[in-house]
């Protein structure tokens, strides 16, 4: 069976509702609905205008208020949940729910950013190797895993406007960069580039200097896939159209 999946850091759940999301969810209507940066508590929400239209709710919310924090809408019940990658430092931030769908495991993750300064660098940083372990470990068992979310890397300069320009940023370090190289390399694919290979193909743009008209925006948000699912994808895209947050949807069709 095929399955619609989109991922979407909406910057504020609440935000993007007051912006026309839940109009927007029913017309794309996604099996599967990965969110990033939802920023909420538990009961800060009216989760029924989300189950009347048949999702099942799955939330790991951040310790702190008003920060981070992932969540997954599935209209077919998982046969597992698990929130976290057991480290306290990370999982109290937010950052990850696990859904098993028979022999199909998907991901839903928030990266950290380091565009706060050096620590929150750093902090990043312990994340990415944190997290290629977590899923190198999990393949052994899960060899059909779908990693889908807010990486806050660009793999490549094809995924980022003037990238020369922005070589001293996060975000496009060259040693993010080089840990993306070995995400890769430990047995996934990048599910949009099967289908893409143009210029100019972003999901995130500053709020700052007119940048999203402008187009100088960076690719940051993935559906990654390990090889024994790259022949199941139909189709990988970018959402452009919707505009509830900085960043925009990014949509995998894949057969189960």
């Amino acid at each position: 069976m095929v399955k619609k999946i989109i991922s979407y850091n909406v910057n504020g759940l609440r935000a993007a509702i007051s912006k026309g999301f839940l109009n927007w969810l029913k017309s794309e209507n996604p099996d599967i609905l990965c969110l990033q940066e939802t920023k909420l508590q538990l009961g800060q929400i009216d989760t029924t205008q989300f189950e009347n239209l048949g999702y099942q709710l799955y939330w790991h919310y951040a310790d702190k208020k008003g920060y981070s924090g992932v969540a997954l809408f599935t209209r077919q019940k998982p046969t597992e949940i698990l929130t976290g990658i057991g480290i306290q430092k990370f999982d109290s931030e937010g950052r990850l729910i696990r859904a098993d769908f028979g022999d199909v495991t998907l991901l839903a993750a928030y990266f950290p950013s380091g565009t706060m300064g050096e620590m929150r660098q750093a902090i990043k940083m312990e994340w990415l190797e944190e997290i290629l372990k977590f899923t190198s470990l999990l393949q052994k068992t899960r060899p059909k895993l779908i990693i889908s979310g807010d990486f806050n890397i660009c793999h490549k300069p094809i995924d980022i406007n003037f990238p020369k320009k922005h070589e001293t940023y996060s975000g496009f370090l060259p040693e993010e960069r080089e840990w993306f190289d070995r995400f890769i390399a430990s047995g996934f694919v990048d599910s949009f580039r099967i289908f893409n290979q143009q210029h100019d193909q972003y999901t995130w743009w500053s709020y700052r200097a007119n940048s999203r008209a402008k187009n100088l925006g960076w690719r940051i948000d993935y559906h990654l896939i390990t090889g024994p699912l790259k022949n199941n994808v139909h189709s990988a895209t970018i959402l452009k159209d919707a505009y509830h947050s900085d960043h925009c949807p990014v949509c995998i069709e894949i057969d189960f």
